[in-house]
C-alpha cells in the first residue's frame, strides 16, 4: 500500500480537477446536471480510482484501477471537447485543459506499463 498523494500523476490529476471544478462554475445553469456534472465527475473520478488503486494488495490490482482512472480521462477528454465544440468553453480556457488531460492520460499509461512489467 502506498500513499496516493505522493503520486505526481493524482497530483497532476487532482490540480485538473480542482481547476475544473472553479471554471464550471461559470457553465450556464441549463448545463448544471449535463456537462458540468459530467466533467465534475469524471475529473474526479480519475483521482478517486487512483487513490483506490494504491490501497489494494497487488499490482495488478493496482494497474486495473489505473486502467479506469484512464478511461475517466478519455470520458473528460470528450466532454471537454464537446463543451468547446458548443461555445461553453472559448479555446483559451479549452486548450490547457485538453494539455493536461492528456499528459495525465500518459502518466497513466506509463504507470500501468510500470505496475504491469515490475515484479516488485
Amino acid at each position: 500500500m502506498q500513499p496516493f498523494r505522493k503520486l505526481v500523476v493524482w497530483q497532476k490529476a487532482h490540480e485538473l480537477a480542482l481547476n475544473l471544478y472553479k471554471t464550471t462554475r461559470t457553465f450556464p445553469t441549463d448545463e448544471r446536471y449535463g456537462l458540468t456534472s459530467q466533467i465534475r465527475r469524471s475529473a474526479a473520478s480519475i483521482c478517486a480510482n487512483i487513490a483506490e488503486g494504491c490501497c489494494r494488495q497487488t499490482r495488478r490490482d493496482f494497474a486495473r484501477f489505473a486502467y479506469i482512472a484512464l478511461g475517466s480521462a478519455s470520458e473528460l477528454e470528450y466532454h471537454l471537447l464537446m463543451a468547446a465544440d458548443l461555445g461553453i468553453l472559448n479555446e483559451e480556457c479549452y486548450l490547457p485543459f485538453e494539455r493536461s488531460v492528456t499528459q495525465v492520460k500518459r502518466m497513466l499509461t506509463g504507470l500501468i506499463r510500470r505496475l504491469m512489467t515490475d515484479n516488485r
